[in-house]
């Protein structure tokens, strides 16, 4: 399988992380020794199912390294663009391409075993998405004090992981649907005319368990969706804010040094 790591976030100047990237990339913000994209490429170099990688947002001259073959495309702008060209890349290196990996740059706790539990877990069934979940629960024992954003469902309270299993015929065929989910990503009201505002309400009251939702929202986009609920915080631990910053670097230098 091919990885695609997304790398084309720019802190603003009003932005927590813009004092550590002063107008660079976010991936670059160096972290316990290394960038955060560099933490990230090291897992996959060490994952036995990835094959190639693609870096969207960067070009060779940011001295990123992987043990397995790199290609580049630069930043098309919005994150729907850049998963979309990174797809694409993707099938230029491979054209066969039936599943790709997306994974974001700035998630640099993640390891090979991770990667691979991941990819395994995708390669049970035949689906357009599998979206990894992480719980409350789980969260807080390898994070606490995260402050993650938990979706209420009836047995559980999840948030979403950033490296996740795409088919490639799903990012390159369904643009409208794609455009929808990027635009409702950050409104509760936007998602509910995405999802059905009867779906939305459900969530809201945890009446739904995880398998009901996906259900409900698999047959509204018209796609066949997996939420995976992993035992990896990692692939939820992204950084946005300077404690996160700060909290996986201690975490990270204690890992460099067993």
């Amino acid at each position: 399988m091919q990885a695609i790591v997304t790398a084309g976030g720019i802190p603003e100047p009003e932005e927590p992380l813009y004092e550590f990237s002063q107008g660079a990339s976010k991936a670059l913000i160096e972290i316990a020794g290394k960038t955060m994209i560099q933490w990230v490429l090291d897992a996959l170099s060490g994952s036995k199912h990835i094959e190639n990688v693609v870096i969207v947002g960067l070009d060779e001259s940011s001295g990123v390294t992987c043990e397995k073959p790199l290609a580049f495309t630069p930043n098309h702008g919005g994150m729907l663009d850049n998963i979309q060209a990174g797809t694409r890349k993707a099938l230029e290196v491979q054209p066969d391409a039936k599943y790709v990996l997306m994974v974001s740059s700035d998630i640099p706790s993640i390891t090979p075993e991770i990667v691979d539990w991941t990819i395994e877990r995708a390669l049970e069934t035949e689906e357009d998405i599998y979206y990894n979940v992480v719980t409350r629960d789980v969260m807080e024992a390898r994070f606490p004090g995260s402050n993650r954003t938990y979706l209420r469902l009836r047995e559980s309270e999840v948030c979403g992981g950033d490296m996740n299993v795409v088919a490639t015929d799903t990012v390159t065929s369904n643009d409208e649907f794609w455009t929808k989910m990027m635009y409702a990503r950050k409104s509760i009201i936007r998602q509910a005319a995405l999802i059905g505002f009867d779906t939305l309400f459900l969530m809201l009251i945890r009446r739904l368990t995880l398998p009901d939702a996906v259900k409900r929202v698999s047959k509204k986009i018209g796609l066949k969706a997996r939420a995976v609920e992993s035992p990896y915080a990692e692939i939820a631990m992204d950084v946005d804010k300077t404690y996160q910053l700060e909290m996986l670097a201690k975490d990270l230098e204690q890992r460099a040094a067993v």
